[in-house]
């Protein structure tokens, strides 16, 4: 989402993709090498049969700490309207997230603590029945670089694995793109 705050010029991309209109993927990724979090993961299944070369990493956890996380930060996104003074780059943002995340998503639903955690549980249900699964890793990231550094075939760095995207850096990134 970083990306599309950054790039204002893709929203309309993002929101022909979301009507269902066919895509040219490689407009939107070209410069790129991958793609992390919202949009792409919303339309993995597109991207997936798109390139179908890439691996795919899905990130998983328990579904309570998953909702811990999401109704302290994106659930508090959605429905947010965009103002116009915010700054260019974020004002139309919330319509994307709201119609991506809550609707398509969750059905509208995303504030159902129930509904959301059924959501996250179909997601990942439909992650895992997904017919190639050699091009998935179903990846915890309190494994490290292990587990992700094998499926990527690539040596593991000698750095300590990363930990970010806290609650902090989020509200951080959002204060950051409204000033």
């Amino acid at each position: 989402m970083d990306e599309v705050i950054a790039n204002p010029d893709q929203l309309p991309v993002w929101r022909q993709a979301l009507r269902g209109d066919d895509v040219d993927w490689s407009t939107v990724f070209d410069g790129y090498r991958s793609a992390v979090d919202w949009p792409a993961a919303h339309f993995w299944e597109q991207l997936a049969d798109a390139y179908p070369k890439a691996k795919i990493i899905h990130t998983t956890r328990a579904p309570e700490q998953w909702w811990t996380s999401f109704s302290s930060t994106v659930g508090k996104v959605i429905g947010m309207k965009g103002s116009s003074d915010g700054a260019e780059q974020i004002r139309n943002v919330p319509e994307l997230i709201n119609e991506m995340i809550a609707k398509q998503t969750f059905g509208s639903s995303h504030e159902d603590k129930s509904a959301a955690l059924q959501a996250f549980k179909r997601r990942d249900a439909d992650v895992r029945s997904y017919p190639a699964q050699n091009r998935i890793l179903i990846f915890d990231v309190t494994k490290g670089w292990n587990p992700l550094c094998t499926f990527l075939e690539v040596p593991i760095p000698h750095e300590p694995f990363p930990h970010s995207n806290s609650r902090e850096e989020f509200w951080a990134l959002i204060k950051s793109k409204l000033s």
